[in-house]
């Protein structure tokens, strides 16, 4: 697949190369690009003349490693204190906080010379963000590897830039986890929000209440050496680590094997189905909070980071009102409704988490005024319910926008900032220093251990570089370029979003020749999590392993067509040039008339291609309206009235679902035919 877009990106008429443009992501705060290069020679040595820490220097060990690997050049295992003939000096003022938190310093400065780097930054976060931006310097040609001459001075625009990996609905081992860690790690994002409960499965284990992974977990769960395990990976990178414990609905899962915490007495079985259960905590009981008391003085000791995360999104107060001793109690305490009784459960929840000294963090549905000004928002309504906190005296982070399982492409969620104009006129400068920033959500009901990769990336590299980056970097078509290489060096790296998709397309195919199964992933991608609720229910007990769980969201084959047929549209006076893309237009719709006949030849041999049929009925239609509306715009003639008719029908067709894939390639066929004159 990424071979068929480099060929069609090829095909470009460009009369000039480009000119040489860095492929840094994200974008630093500032950057002075200066005549010259420092090469990069036979051997490497790194200096660090100050502060040191195992920390520091077991960062520094990764990037030499990585530059090894990318280079092939020969880099000394020692780290000197001495500068002298070092090619890396790396100066820290001090480690950092014990603890890391929003406040952490993660600033850095970077100058390369003609004969050296210079890293300076006040902690080890800062040092390892700059080493980030360094490998991602490193350039090529005939002489060899060098950097650019530069001077950079980097800092995020937002201090809270996270990930949310739901492990709850399908579990994700260890190696997913870190191996994601490592990604975040290299586009600077510093918060792994980990959903570690939910109606479908408890995923920690607790050894004062055993029976929450024992009965609730399905045997698959993290031990407490894992956690940690995690937790100190994690930190060796400057991430911190959330945990989320959703109450006091989404919770089905601690009540299998506690039914006592529950608002109805049971019994309870982990949850298959997706969406909001009844099930939900008891908030009159006052075992209930001695229970989560003891349960958070357990966990704290797992996760030492200052924010706990509650959920309190998707309650569903069936339980509540059914349950006449809860009604009586709302009565008795003058509750009007469930959300009443819902503040009232989350000021009990939030005394507790600052007993253990933590701040509680929850999604939309906790917003309160009732609730201490410590407490945190996460925002997956928009930008104006985190204003609305903001205006409140709450600090918020937005994930409205960045929800990965909506299946958006890169430019989608790039184009949604957590402070945009809009909200930032009607704030005054203390109400907007409370957006902290914001996370990319990757909800479990539909990625398994082998697809979660190429569901997170590489578009999370644009959200991350969104959080970053000033917010006057919004380029697309640049961002796509640098997104595209940074793509690879995730995957270099250990990310699978690249090699997982191509080998489950191996197995689908049920053969190593994927032929035209490949073409017809690259032109396709997965419907959204409502779409797929809606035309075909999946569960927990779903095998997600047919090729509608394995196309990408945003390919780029197909994006790499939708660009050809927008410049062609742009620039259709240039008649040398319209013939070359053209050409190469023509090329693909061709065979994409040709997809039906070749896939059935293919079907007969996999039972997983079910479904891919249809799809590829319906290219071959967009694919003969392509080719047709190209003869069209070539000789300038208006189309009949019925042919247009007949393919603004096909379009909008094509605009919905056809079985579980939407037709990422439609925007080609579709820029070329209203770019079409009508007739009156």
């Amino acid at each position: 697949m990424l071979c068929l877009a480099l060929l069609l990106l090829a095909a470009r008429p460009d009369s000039a190369a480009p000119a040489p443009t860095l492929d840094l992501m994200p974008v630093p705060a500032s950057i002075r690009l200066d005549a010259g290069r420092m090469p990069l020679g036979a051997t490497f040595r790194v200096s660090t003349p100050r502060f040191r820490d195992g920390r520091l220097l077991r960062g520094i060990d990764r990037a030499a490693h990585r530059l090894r690997e990318h280079t092939g050049i020969a880099i000394a295992p020692a780290v000197s204190r001495d500068t002298a003939g070092a090619t890396l000096v790396v100066e820290v003022r001090g480690p950092g906080q014990a603890v890391q938190t929003p406040a952490e310093d993660e600033s850095y400065t970077l100058d390369v010379s003609q004969s050296r780097v210079v890293l300076r930054a006040p902690t080890v976060v800062g040092a390892l963000r700059g080493l980030e931006t360094f490998l991602q310097l490193v350039a090529s040609d005939a002489n060899g590897f060098y950097l650019p001459l530069a001077h950079i001075a980097d800092h995020p625009r937002f201090p809270w830039r996270g990930l949310l990996i739901d492990a709850s609905r399908h579990f994700e081992p260890v190696d997913v986890i870190e191996r994601n860690l490592d990604a975040m790690a290299m586009v600077k994002m510093n918060v792994l929000h980990w959903h570690l409960s939910d109606d479908q499965g408890f995923r920690v284990a607790s050894a004062r209440f055993p029976r929450l992974q024992r009965d609730g977990s399905d045997g698959r769960y993290y031990t407490a050496t894992q956690i940690r395990e995690v937790v100190a990976y994690a930190r060796d990178r400057g991430i911190r680590v959330v945990p989320e414990f959703d109450m006091p609905g989404h919770s089905t899962s601690w009540f299998v094997g506690y039914p006592y915490l529950a608002s109805h007495p049971g019994p309870y079985a982990i949850e298959r189905e997706f969406g909001a259960d009844d099930a939900a905590f008891d908030p009159t009981r006052e075992t209930v909070y001695r229970f989560i008391d003891s349960f958070v003085a357990e966990m704290v000791r797992l996760f030492p980071d200052p924010y706990w995360h509650i959920g309190g999104d998707e309650v569903n107060a069936q339980q509540w009102e059914s349950n006449a001793r809860i009604r009586r109690f709302m009565r008795r305490h003058r509750m009007r409704d469930a959300a009443a009784l819902q503040a009232y459960f989350n000021r009990r929840v939030e005394v507790i988490l600052r007993r253990h000294r933590r701040r509680m963090v929850g999604w939309d549905e906790i917003l309160n005024p009732g609730l201490p000004r410590t407490v945190m928002v996460q925002s997956w309504r928009g930008a104006a319910s985190l204003g609305a906190g903001a205006r409140l005296g709450y600090t918020g982070i937005l994930s409205a926008g960045y929800y990965l399982d909506a299946m958006q492409t890169a430019a989608d969620h790039y184009a949604v900032d957590p402070l945009p104009d809009s909200l930032a006129r009607t704030l005054t400068p203390v109400e907007a220093a409370r957006v902290l920033g914001g996370e990319a959500c990757m909800w479990g009901e539909l990625v398994t251990h082998e697809t979660i990769d190429s569901r997170i990336w590489p578009r999370t590299a644009a959200i991350a570089e969104r959080l970053w980056s000033p917010a006057t970097v919004t380029n697309v078509g640049d961002m796509y370029r640098r997104l595209a290489v940074v793509s690879e060096e995730l995957e270099d790296a250990g990310v699978r979003h690249l090699t997982g998709p191509a080998r489950l397309l191996r197995r689908v195919a049920g053969t190593s020749d994927v032929g035209p199964l490949g073409q017809l992933a690259g032109l396709l991608e997965p419907v959204t999590l409502g779409q797929r609720m809606h035309l075909d229910r999946a569960t927990q007990l779903t095998a997600l392993d047919a090729l509608a769980d394995v196309v990408v969201p945003d390919p780029a084959p197909a994006r790499a067509l939708s660009d050809l047929a927008a410049q062609l549209v742009a620039d259709r006076a240039a008649d040398g040039g319209a013939v070359v893309l053209r050409d190469s237009l023509g090329r693909a719709f061709a065979s994409w008339r040709r997809l039906p006949g070749a896939l059935a030849r293919m079907g007969d041999g996999s039972p997983l291609l079910a479904g891919a049929d249809s799809a590829a009925d319906l290219l071959a239609a967009l694919g003969a309206t392509g080719t047709q509306a190209l003869a069209y715009l070539a000789d300038g003639h208006t189309p009949p009235a019925d042919w247009t008719m007949a393919s603004l029908q096909l379009l909008d067709r094509a605009r919905a679902p056809v079985g579980l894939f939407r037709i990422a390639a439609l925007p080609a066929v579709r820029a070329i035919v209203l770019a079409l004159p009508h007739a009156p």
